[in-house]
């Protein structure tokens, strides 16, 4: 498997496009002017505490309050309130908390008016971005997220991945933890520590006690609301989350930005380095790699998988709903069970993409083929979540019930992904799908029919404007057609046509 990052920079955001084997799966945006991400610390003021949800609003700077439970404190709170306090009088001096005497922990079922006061200052992570007309969900149990490993101040537990299968590894890896972790201080131990030196996992941990130390040191001049500590920019985030040796290049189209992220990988993985690529083209980034039309063909509500099977996508306020459709599919199957099972499999693996490109959260209901068989049902069960389990973001499947119905909750944690397909309709008022949505369409009831060998002349009706595009530039689709299928597909433009209609055509009209 072949992974790329591609990097588009534009003046008031950069485009983050993740291919594996061309093939985008993962897409993601960061704007100048977001003031709040996922990880980053705020020195916070606690608002106003609410008896009935146990819960607090709290002032972080933002037009809205955030929103923290009292389950989301921690149970260590009262050490970082003191720690906090001890900090700001000038009396907490040592902030590598080698000395530092924790406090009793709060009661895991205790009242939110126990613990905080309206007007306390307090510590908070950002762990879930302000959402529609919501404000941002808190933390008070913070960590400080390195390449390898996780550290959690006020604690002194070692945790390691559950992704971790191996026991002997598991085993070597606490007790590696155990001789360089500082006192105070608990630390989780990422997937992608395995079999790593302890070297390596000595110098990501000492990079996040810098970051805590440095934070300390801002939190003494600093007054509440602010923020104290930033997540890492959304460049070296995705490289620190998922970077691995599957990585063959990242293309980016700003010379600062590729010096910046050559500097990162210096520091995970300096062997690396050299796949780091300045895009120098006069084609722009995303449509030199294809992304632009990818992200055209992904994003609509009706999205095409090959031979004519495709998802619709509906978005409700309480769910999103995905329907799968077989679109007259034809294949060798023997029979409609194996079609079925065939369409489905084909499915899971097109959604387990749709929910990481688009980043849907929440609840979602997938109305899968009808498949009366329970070996197939498992089959299915099995295939959706291998596919789902590249998925970093916490999820959890359930298996397919009686109606072929399989629900998925997925974290939420920033707003969705939506981009606009829809393009001014030139033959009447309205929008209709863009062009390139069209094409895919085509090309997906081109694959079914060229199954049929009994095919000899297949001749294509559509309007001009289609006609124009298809036959455009060298190799145009049409040519590509041909080398591909090894079969000249006439293109016959029609003025009475539709902008998005087509019709295929064996001979004369049949």
């Amino acid at each position: 498997m072949k992974t790329e990052l591609i990097i588009r920079s534009g003046s008031s955001d950069i485009d983050f496009a993740l291919l594996k084997d061309g093939k985008l799966i993962e897409l993601n945006k960061e704007t100048n002017d977001n003031k709040i991400s996922v990880g980053d610390i705020f020195l916070s003021k606690i608002g106003k505490t609410l008896t009935g949800l146990n819960a607090a609003f709290v002032n972080v700077g933002y037009q809205k309050d955030g929103f923290l439970h009292y389950h989301d404190l921690g149970a260590q709170l009262s050490s970082l309130s003191k720690f906090i306090k001890g900090v700001n009088t000038g009396k907490q001096k040592d902030f590598t908390l080698k000395n530092f005497h924790f406090e009793k922990d709060i009661d895991k079922n205790g009242n939110i008016n126990d613990v905080l006061k309206t007007g306390q200052d307090l510590l908070v992570q950002i762990v879930k971005e302000p959402i529609s007309t919501k404000g941002p969900r808190l933390n008070a149990e913070l960590s400080i997220a390195g390449r390898y490993l996780v550290l959690v101040p006020f604690s002194n537990r070692i945790s390691v991945s559950q992704k971790i299968a191996d026991n002997k590894e598991k085993d070597r890896l606490k007790r590696l933890m155990k001789s360089i972790k500082p006192k105070n201080f608990g630390v989780i131990v990422r997937t992608v520590a395995q079999n790593k030196k302890v070297a390596d996992l000595d110098k990501d941990l000492q990079n996040s006690l810098e970051r805590w130390v440095a934070m300390c040191k801002q939190i003494k001049r600093s007054k509440a609301p602010t923020k104290v500590l930033s997540e890492l920019n959304r460049a070296s985030s995705i490289l620190r989350d998922v970077f691995n040796d599957s990585f063959s290049k990242i293309v980016v189209d700003d010379e600062s930005l590729a010096t910046e992220i050559k500097d990162y990988l210096q520091e995970i993985a300096p062997e690396k380095e050299s796949i780091v690529k300045l895009h120098k083209s006069s084609i722009p980034i995303f449509e030199k790699y294809g992304i632009e039309r990818q992200i055209k063909t992904s994003f609509g509500k009706t999205v095409s998988m090959s031979k004519g099977a495709y998802l619709v996508i509906e978005h409700t306020e309480a769910l999103h709903v995905i329907d799968v459709n077989s679109g007259n599919r034809s294949n060798k199957a023997k029979s409609q069970s194996d079609t079925a099972l065939e369409v489905n499999l084909l499915s899971a693996t097109e959604i387990a993409r749709q929910l990481q490109l688009r980043d849907m959260g929440g609840i979602i209901v997938v109305d899968f083929i009808d498949m009366h068989k329970s070996e197939d049902r498992q089959k299915l069960y099995d295939h959706l979540r291998k596919e789902m389990a590249f998925d970093r973001t916490k999820h959890k499947i359930l298996p397919p019930s009686k109606f072929g119905l399989v629900q998925i909750t997925r974290q939420r944690v920033r707003p969705e992904m939506v981009i606009k397909t829809r393009e001014p309709n030139p033959n009447q008022n309205g929008e209709v799908e863009a062009p390139i949505v069209l094409i895919e369409k085509i090309e997906n009831e081109l694959d079914k029919l060229m199954s049929f060998k009994k095919y000899k002349k297949i001749v294509l009706n559509v309007h001009p404007f289609i006609a124009s595009y298809l036959k455009q530039g060298y190799p145009s689709i049409q040519v590509r057609w041909f080398l591909k299928y090894k079969k000249w597909i006439k293109i016959l433009p029609r003025d009475a046509y539709q902008y998005l209609q087509y019709r295929f055509d064996r001979q004369k009209d049949k």
